[in-house]
């Protein structure tokens, strides 16, 4: 019984963190393989992770992980799948809560941390280059699209370029984040994929996104002189104060 309701709970916490709801399969060992796989995908790449290597990790032998997926291939088949499912459940349960309740931070954001070992994946499945990379990329820019288009509905200018456009500049920003993360642990000083470090991430990404970096007027400028073609000059109206000229008196180029 205690077992029982043990499954029960595990399957609580993954949905709220936004990963698919552990089937029975899951306890088993066809679940310790693929999350083996995971590891040994993000950490070694796909060409060097071994079939051994994962068996070893998931405390099977090489022979079942063939079993049941077939090749090393077919596991990175269910390993894409596994993290899709989880990004999709993450953002359907995320954008549900912000439609229904406007201002409200949505549950899956605080368990931001649960989805670190996922997005690593994501960098080194789009590394490899494979016939999935495009698949996965196009659907992590869908939706993203999906929260533009709840924020465009509340903008009282249209946007200067396609919501597809920004969705995917979106996308790379925050890949960019794990693909460079000895980088930037480095200049935070801290792991990023620790709590602590997940933590001042966010509190930097909420401080980005609430307050503008440019103004309406600069913004205005800017725009006019990308019609004008190369050269033209930007006034600039960043902040009070800011200079649009340079130290000899020039006008600042765009």
């Amino acid at each position: 019984m205690k077992g029982a309701r043990d499954d029960a709970a595990e399957r609580r916490t993954q949905r709220r963190i936004g990963r698919p709801a552990p089937e029975p399969e899951d306890l088993t060992a066809r679940a310790r393989i693929r999350d083996a796989a995971l590891k040994h995908f993000t950490e070694s790449g796909f060409a060097k992770a071994t079939i051994r290597d994962i068996a070893r990790t998931a405390g099977v032998s090489p022979g079942l992980v063939r079993h049941h997926f077939g090749s090393k291939e077919g596991l990175r088949d269910a390993c894409d799948a596994y993290v899709l499912e989880a990004l999709n459940r993450f953002n359907d349960q995320a954008t549900q809560e912000r439609e229904q309740q406007p201002g409200h931070v949505p549950v899956g954001l605080a368990d931001r941390h649960a989805l670190d070992p996922i997005q690593r994946y994501l960098v080194n499945a789009l590394r490899d280059d494979s016939s999935v990379a495009a698949p996965m990329f196009d659907g992590m820019v869908q939706m993203v699209s999906r929260w533009l288009a709840l924020a465009d509905a509340e903008r009282t200018d249209p946007p200067r370029v396609d919501r597809e456009t920004r969705a995917a500049l979106m996308v790379v920003q925050s890949l960019g984040i794990a693909a460079f993360h000895e980088h930037v642990s480095r200049t935070m000083g801290v792991d990023i994929f620790s709590t602590e470090g997940d933590r001042k991430i966010a509190l930097a990404m909420l401080d980005l996104f609430s307050h503008r970096l440019v103004s309406p007027e600069y913004a205005a400028s800017a725009e006019e002189a990308l019609a004008e073609g190369p050269g033209a000059v930007v006034e600039r109206s960043l902040s009070p104060g800011q200079p649009s000229a340079d130290q000899d008196g020039d006008p600042v180029p765009l």
